[in-house]
């Protein structure tokens, strides 16, 4: 805050005590703004000034602080409190017995700084000695590299450390709510069951480090034939998981055949044959959603295809016997 913007305030406020007020929330290290009940911006200290890249003498009297923090006109907790709205706003338990104190999380694009920041905002009301509502404080906590180290966490936690594939729990948890949402719009859901062949040969003959090479590339290639809203994960071992949202079974053999010809591509070599290369056998199941199976029948359908694209020589696709109803 400039030393002009804070004559005007102090010169507004007539008083010692609201002198040391604003000197107060000057030196504070905590980004603080304060309306007053016009929605008018009062103070907008120093740390505020760093948090948003916006001088003080830009929005002080003014009621354009919302530019500071988004790109359209959008409310900030201090004009919800100040309209009554609190329950636009999800509301989280107030420190204290303060009434009316809001406290929010959330993105916030930072125009003037040109990136977008995760914060935490509190807000508060201030009354006077007759009960009316005179301004409202917010205080903020840029909390962007706290929720950037907690989404990195939640990543890891659902991914496969080897290949970046989605690992057995997210593949269990996806293919719960992919069912779910097949049966709400009466979709079909098709699952195919990816697995090496003869990998343990090929692991013994190349050691640990060349078998994680040969997963890596062959992780790659089946991710590379996916869709945006398909899922492919590390089923186990050798063995991959690729979940098909809203697509048939002739749509889903035609997928497991692209995998099946790039892993083939990808020119591997076979230690069990001169000149042969590393494959793939895959097992695929489509399934209707309905309350008489479940999607664990649709795993294990597409398991038993696999077992016979195994069963028949290795390096194939198999359909089911009987599409699941």
């Amino acid at each position: 805050m400039t030393s002009s913007t804070t004559q005007r305030l102090v010169d507004a406020a007539a008083g010692p005590d609201h002198v040391f007020a604003y000197q107060l929330m000057e030196t504070l290290a905590i980004p603080v703004f304060v309306l007053d009940a016009e929605a008018r911006v009062m103070i907008w200290n120093r740390a505020c000034e760093r948090l948003t890249g916006v001088p003080s003498d830009e929005v002080v009297g003014t009621r354009e602080h919302w530019r500071s923090f988004f790109d359209e006109p959008h409310p900030t907790l201090a004009d919800i409190v100040l309209e009554n709205r609190s329950g636009d706003v999800l509301r989280l338990p107030a420190r204290g017995s303060q009434p009316n104190h809001l406290s929010v999380e959330s993105w916030c694009d930072m125009p003037r700084r040109g990136r977008r920041r995760y914060l935490a905002a509190d807000a508060s009301p201030i009354y006077d000695e007759r009960g009316r509502l005179t301004a409202v404080v917010q205080t903020l906590r840029d909390m962007t590299d706290e929720k950037s180290a907690q989404a990195a966490l939640e990543h890891l936690a659902t991914r496969d450390g080897l290949t970046g594939l989605a690992n057995r729990r997210c593949f269990d948890e996806t293919l719960v709510a992919e069912w779910a949402r097949a049966l709400r719009q009466h979709q079909p859901l098709s699952l195919l069951m990816v697995d090496v062949d003869n990998f343990k040969a090929y692991n013994d003959a190349n050691g640990h480090l060349g078998g994680d090479e040969c997963l890596k590339r062959i992780a790659a290639a089946v991710a590379s034939e996916m869709r945006a809203n398909d899922c492919v994960a590390r089923y186990g071992g050798e063995e991959f998981a690729v979940i098909l949202p809203n697509q048939s079974l002739k749509g889903a053999a035609s997928v497991a055949e692209r995998i099946r010809t790039r892993v083939e591509g990808l020119k591997l070599p076979n230690p069990l044959a001169q000149g042969q290369r590393v494959t793939v056998s895959i097992g695929a199941a489509t399934a209707l959603a309905s309350g008489e199976n479940c999607a664990s029948d649709l795993v294990a359908t597409a398991d038993a295809a696999l077992y016979r694209a195994k069963h028949m020589g290795r390096n194939r696709i198999s359909l089911p016997i009987n599409e699941l109803a």
